[in-house]
């Protein structure tokens, strides 16, 4: 039996595939930053508007990092 997989440059050509629990866990990610308060958020160095903006991005908004 042969098993063939494809090369990371054929990977990254392709389409992300997103599933479900990716964007259940995105959705869940962004609502617990936006509750974190001042002081949790200055002590992972993130910002109130960076927080909020964040937080409210729609959940078909995906991190570029993702996309790669």
């Amino acid at each position: 039996m042969t098993v063939m997989t494809a090369s990371p440059a054929v990977r990254s050509a392709r389409a992300p595939r997103l599933g479900l629990a990716d964007y259940l866990a995105l959705y869940r990610q962004r609502r617990a930053l936006a509750r974190l308060d001042a002081r949790a958020l200055a002590d992972i160095g993130v910002s109130d508007l960076e927080a909020r903006s964040e937080a409210q991005r729609p959940l078909w908004d995906v991190p570029t990092h993702w996309l790669r």
